[in-house]
């Protein structure tokens, strides 16, 4: 009766989202523009499952940073010598843009950090022309502009991908960024240094 019930709760929400997505001009699943919406931070009515997950109890502690990333799990759990101090929700690269896997570090640290690739096609006076387009496939319309999505906390990996404060969705959504509620996105972000290690895990 348990799982029944359960069912019927994913079915509703599924519902739910796909009528949310159909009466916008926008699909918010795939908008890095999109803020953050669910967790405890957060206000904002629907959007996402909510965020009982994420927390962080590493000021103070003394200790060299680690990051580890479980892609199955969708979540990333921060180490200082060892001792895990913190636990965020993620939302990684969908089908087709995967996140890497693998041993990397942290080989830039920008807190206003603004993609090269994605955003969106603007007018002189700042309005969206065309939605989420990438630079490298969506040609620009005649007069228009490229205005980068930002990335804030933004902890570079690997060429073309890190970490840093968007939208969860509750489901691998980015173009292969990590994305993190941005409270956690800041807490990584201060306590991390080029080259803190990041494992990435399947």
């Amino acid at each position: 009766m348990q799982r029944s019930s359960y069912s019927i709760l994913q079915t509703a929400f599924s519902i739910a989202l796909l009528l949310f997505v159909a009466g916008c001009g926008e699909d918010p699943r795939f908008s890095a523009r999109t803020q953050y919406l669910g967790g405890v931070y957060s206000n904002a009515p629907g959007g996402p499952p909510h965020d009982s997950v994420s927390y962080w109890d590493g000021d103070g502690v003394e200790g060299k940073p680690s990051i580890k990333i479980s892609l199955g799990e969708q979540r990333a759990y921060f180490y200082k010598s060892g001792v895990l101090v913190g636990v965020s929700q993620l939302s990684t690269g969908r089908e087709g843009l995967n996140t890497p896997y693998g041993h990397f570090s942290i080989i830039q640290k920008d807190a206003n950090h603004v993609s090269s690739l994605f955003g969106d096609y603007v007018d002189s006076a700042g309005t969206v022309v065309v939605p989420n387009v990438d630079v490298t496939k969506d040609p620009k319309p005649p007069g228009a502009k490229f205005k980068g999505t930002p990335m804030p906390y933004f902890m570079r990996i690997v060429a073309g991908t890190g970490m840093h404060a968007g939208y969860l969705p509750g489901y691998p959504a980015s173009h292969g960024c990590i994305r993190m509620p941005e409270f956690m996105a800041e807490d990584f972000f201060k306590s991390v240094s080029l080259g803190t290690p990041v494992t990435i895990t399947n």
